[in-house]
């Protein structure tokens, strides 16, 4: 199979979909890779790393595009990139449709494949591709508003962890998955006192078995949310509903209970948002301010950390890449149930039940 590998070029996204490794794998499988020029750059790989591995180097995305049946990427197509992409193609990435509506359209125009990472599901329903972005999101969703804390950025002027004789901050994670998770991990290993809230009692009881002592879980509802908020400093949104809209958990009316300078990080930016006062930001310009509250909502937060990032992608993507070369998507997706649950649009049509749901005019 041709297999295409284009330069990423939404705002700040220095991840690649490949690693010269990746690249290597498919080349000793028989397959052809074209990597763009300067595509792996930002994330430690030149081009000279590709080339090695076997890949071609093409200058432009529309070679990529136009030379490839499987086109492999780390975020959605940007509409700059919608006239290239050709009927019966497969793309491999992530796609958040519920989320976007324009995008879900342009896609079902195109007639092409679109195969999303984040609805690839295994049989106990844990997502594989995408557990290692949300790991790195939930780490750096308490990095980024540790930092918005400051008083220079607008924050209330609290260290994350406190001093001796001083109380560290308060932090609500809203949501127990990956992101969640992880969020609470890294806030409690800086000091912080943390609340992680789930409306899942069997995984709160995991949490609780985990988390260490400055860690307190509670089940989530909208009266204990609306209750802890005041004493909150940091409140970080992981919740996930696999390829539907996110629930808003804090309203606008909500915010008059939150202190000035407190930071709001929206991890389900990519999914609508958790928060009724959300809209996506870019690392370029990342935060904005209501009622005195700085909301962080960057929709592709692991791409600011890409030598990390793309080499957790490729382990966990490569894999699911190589049966889809191998097979061919129609066979690979009937002989494995995973692969079936990550196809969202074919051929027009959206075959992804939660993005039909939220698009029921489009099918």
């Amino acid at each position: 199979m041709k297999i295409g590998i284009p330069k990423e070029i939404k705002n700040n996204e220095s991840r690649v979909s490949l690693t010269p490794a990746g690249v290597h794998a498919f080349v000793q499988r028989g397959h052809a890779v074209s990597v763009q020029s300067s595509a792996g750059e930002n994330s430690g790989f030149d081009d000279l790393a590709y080339i090695h591995a076997g890949a071609k180097i093409l200058s432009s995305a529309e070679e990529i595009f136009a030379s490839s049946e499987m086109i492999i990427k780390v975020k959605e197509p940007i509409e700059s990139e919608y006239k290239l992409i050709r009927p019966q193609q497969l793309l491999f990435t992530y796609f958040h449709f519920a989320a976007d509506e324009k995008l879900t359209k342009a896609m079902l125009a195109s007639n092409a494949v679109c195969l999303a990472y984040e609805t690839v599901t295994k049989a106990d329903r844990t997502l594989p591709l995408l557990v290692p972005m949300s790991e790195v999101a939930g780490r750096m969703s308490v990095q980024q508003g540790a930092k918005y804390l400051e008083k220079p950025q607008g924050g209330k002027g609290i260290l994350l962890g406190g001093v001796p004789g001083v109380k560290p901050a308060n932090v609500l994670v809203l949501g127990g998955g990956v992101v969640g998770t992880h969020a609470a991990l890294m806030a409690a290993g800086l000091g912080a006192h943390v609340t992680i809230m789930d409306v899942s009692l069997p995984r709160l009881r995991y949490l609780s078995e985990i988390m260490p002592a400055n860690v307190d879980t509670m089940m989530s509802t909208a009266y204990d949310i609306e209750r802890i908020l005041p004493q909150s400093d940091l409140v970080i949104g992981a919740v996930l509903v696999p390829g539907a809209k996110a629930p808003h958990l804090l309203t606008k009316d909500m915010l008059r209970h939150i202190g000035k300078g407190t930071v709001l990080v929206d991890v389900a930016i990519d999914q609508g948002g958790c928060f009724e006062t959300s809209h996506p930001t870019t690392h370029t310009d990342p935060v904005y301010e209501i009622d005195g509250v700085i909301h962080y909502c960057v929709a592709n937060i692991p791409g600011a950390v890409p030598m990390t990032s793309t080499t957790a992608l490729t382990n966990a993507t490569l894999p699911y890449g190589l049966q889809l070369a191998d097979l061919g998507w129609e066979k690979a997706c009937e002989k494995n149930a995973e692969l079936c649950a990550g196809l969202n649009i074919v051929g027009g049509k959206i075959v992804n039940e939660a993005v039909a749901k939220t698009f029921p005019h489009l099918n």
